[in-house]
């Protein structure tokens, strides 16, 4: 029938496409093999594995590691410091890096070029070099074992900037140009118009930045001194003491699966925009 293609596929084809399919799979199980023995850790009793971590493929499992890291008083404040920290500083990267990249992709303004090239520096500077300069000011701006302390660092991100402003560069002019003359004022262009088409490239930086925040353990180990204050990494780490002789190694892994997975989640339900923005499907 005209307008159907036939699609034929040699034996080759369907041979390579079966190694490739395996290949993944293998790679797929060695990348998830630490995340489920860590698991599979954390439903076993302390004093089995004391005697050997074999024991972690016979029965009996129990969820004691769990109730006993939901016993500690600090545990649920240690959490909300996390969602706070991690949610604030979403929020302001993003507002940001938006603001930041729009300006830099669309609008004329002095040494808007050079000074692209000064944020894009950022990004080869590590976070080591300038953590006590960092530490001084905060002092003086007596922002420590403050949520702002923790937040304000993360909120400047090069990478988000760099991100958001190439996404912006990818929008035809030809929509601005179309709202200009109707004369709509640059920041509703900007919210009503493009932002909605930046939404992939908002997911991923969201996405990306909500992780980091998260899992952060350097600058909230030098900010927060007060227990009250710890995010979760280091309200864990604390708790630690002597590692697996003093708390057990099925408590240990409990506690590693517990901090991990709000992170698991937020990814499992955005990862579909991680993968839009990659391929640069946003942009027609």
């Amino acid at each position: 029938m005209a307008g159907k293609r036939k699609d034929t596929y040699s034996p080759e084809w369907l041979t390579a496409n079966r190694w490739f399919f395996w290949i993944a799979a293998f790679l797929a199980c060695v990348m998830a093999a630490p995340v489920l023995w860590v698991t599979a850790l954390s439903f076993k009793d302390n004093a089995l594995l004391m005697r050997g971590t074999e024991a972690v493929f016979s029965a009996p499992y129990t969820l004691k590691n769990y109730f006993d890291l939901l016993h500690s008083s600090l545990v649920f404040r240690w959490v909300l410091n996390s969602m706070v920290v991690a949610i604030g500083q979403t929020a302001g990267v993003l507002i940001l890096a938006s603001l930041a990249g729009y300006a830099f992709a669309r609008l004329e303004f002095p040494f808007r070029k050079t000074i692209f090239v000064i944020v894009l520096f950022g990004l080869a500077v590590p976070e080591q070099a300038v953590i006590i300069a960092r530490h001084q000011m905060f002092s003086w701006l007596q922002l420590h074992n403050t949520y702002w302390g923790l937040m304000l660092p993360g909120m400047s991100s090069a990478f988000g900037v760099f991100l958001m402003t190439q996404f912006f560069r990818a929008i035809p002019r030809e929509i601005d140009e179309a709202a200009l003359l109707d004369n709509t004022p640059r920041f509703r262009i900007f919210w009503k118009v493009l932002m909605p088409l930046t939404m992939p490239a908002q997911a991923t930086l969201g996405i990306f930045t909500f992780l980091l925040a998260w899992n952060d353990y350097w600058w909230p180990l030098i900010s927060a001194t007060k227990k009250d204050m710890y995010t979760l990494t280091i309200g864990i780490a604390s708790s630690q003491r002597n590692f697996a002789q003093s708390e057990g190694l099925g408590f240990l892994a409990a506690q590693a699966v517990f901090a991990a997975l709000p992170a698991v989640i937020v990814y499992i339900f955005f990862q579909r925009h991680i993968v839009t923005a990659v391929s640069g499907g946003a942009v027609k």
